[in-house]
C-alpha cells in the first residue's frame, strides 16, 4: 500500500481510535442522557475499526468487507447526519454522524467517499494490469 492508499488508511485509523475511545467513555459515564446517539457512535466506531482492518488486510476475501464497511459508512453520516438536522430533539449530543461529522470536521462524510473512490480505483487497476497480462502472454487472443 502507498501513496494516497497509506494515509487513507492513516486517517482511517485515527478515526476509528478516536470514535471508539469517544463512544466507550460516553457509554460508560452518560449513557442514560442520549443513549441513541451514544449507540451509533459506537457503531460508527466499529465500522471504522472493521474498515481500517479491511483495507491494510490482505487478500480477496477482505475487498467486499472493504466495499460494505465504506458503503455503509457512507450511508450512515447521510442518514444520520440528515435526520440529526431534521430531528435534532432525538440527538441532545453529538454522535461521530451527527450533522455529517461536523465534530470531526466533517471528515466522516469525506472519507467515505475518497476510500470508496479508491477501491474503485484499485479494481480498475488490477483490471487493466490482468488485461495487460492477457495479452503479453497471449492468453488475451
Amino acid at each position: 500500500m502507498r501513496g494516497i492508499g497509506r494515509i487513507l488508511v492513516v486517517v482511517y485509523g485515527i478515526l476509528a481510535l478516536a470514535a471508539l475511545g469517544r463512544s466507550i467513555f460516553q457509554i460508560a459515564t452518560k449513557f442514560e442522557s442520549a443513549p441513541l446517539a451514544y449507540s451509533l457512535s459506537a457503531v460508527a466506531a466499529g465500522v471504522y475499526v472493521l474498515a481500517t482492518i479491511a483495507l491494510v488486510a490482505r487478500g480477496r476475501a477482505w475487498r467486499p468487507v472493504a466495499w460494505a464497511t465504506i458503503g455503509f459508512e457512507l450511508l450512515g453520516v447521510l442518514a444520520i447526519g440528515t435526520f440529526s438536522l431534521i430531528r435534532p430533539e432525538l440527538f441532545p449530543e453529538p454522535t461521530v454522524w451527527s450533522g455529517f461529522g461536523i465534530g470531526y470536521l466533517l471528515i466522516p462524510l469525506v472519507l467515505p467517499v475518497l476510500g470508496l473512490l479508491w477501491l474503485a480505483r484499485g479494481r480498475n487497476a488490477r483490471a487493466t494490469a490482468d488485461e495487460r497480462r492477457a495479452v503479453a502472454t497471449g492468453a488475451g487472443e
